[in-house]
């Protein structure tokens, strides 16, 4: 799904979140350790990774997207 503008209403709790709650880096330190963990499950054959996530490919790409817009580490 591509929304051309978050509501204000999703803007403010998009604000608010990164403001009281988790620093941009810090989520998206988090983001990039639960990719991490989520790729070693995968490629260890983990059962409750295998059977308990559908689209994980997917899920994978967009929180790393995710990552990079809240702290870019990846672009050259």
């Amino acid at each position: 799904m591509i929304v051309d503008k978050f509501s204000t209403e999703v803007e403010t709790r998009l604000n608010d979140f990164f403001a009281d709650k988790i620093d941009c880096k810090e989520m998206a330190k988090i983001i990039r350790e639960v990719n991490n963990a989520l790729s070693l499950c995968v490629m260890r054959d983990c059962e409750t990774i295998k059977f308990g996530v559908k689209n994980i490919d997917d899920s994978f790409y967009w929180l790393n997207k995710l990552a990079e817009v809240l702290d870019p580490y990846l672009d050259a």
